[in-house]
């Protein structure tokens, strides 16, 4: 059974940290395009942050250029995101997905993309 957990999310103060794990069972996150999307209250879900198959290349929403990290641990087949200086906008349920392609960057965006997803994982940055 494929899998997609979500897990890390929590409250925050502006400027603080938060790691975001995505434990994925019944496929390999080596093999395949994992991002990470948020959905905030009252807005569409947008994509922050992939990592392609492969070539292991990152492609990052503007905003969080500089701060947010996506990574890779193949041995515990898991994905994270590193969330730095973390802003109140960043408040969002966080959620990840895997597609079994590789994609062309247009192609990350695009929620549709994606065969599978996690459940979210709530971020709330406030003080």
């Amino acid at each position: 059974e494929v899998q997609l957990q979500a897990s890390g999310g929590g409250l925050v103060q502006p400027g603080g940290s938060l790691r975001l794990s995505c434990a994925a069972s019944g496929f390999t996150v080596r093999d395949s395009t994992i991002g990470w999307f948020r959905q905030a209250p009252g807005k569409e879900r947008e994509g922050v942050s992939f990592l392609r198959n492969r070539d292991s290349s990152v492609v990052n929403r503007d905003s969080v250029k500089g701060r947010f990290t996506i990574s890779r641990d193949n041995a515990k087949n898991t994905v994270y995101l590193q969330m730095n200086s973390l802003q109140p906008e960043d408040t969002a349920v966080y959620f990840c997905a895997a597609s079994k392609r590789r994609l062309i960057t247009s192609s990350l965006w695009a929620s549709g993309s994606y065969d599978y997803w996690g459940q979210g994982t709530q971020v709330t940055v406030s003080s």
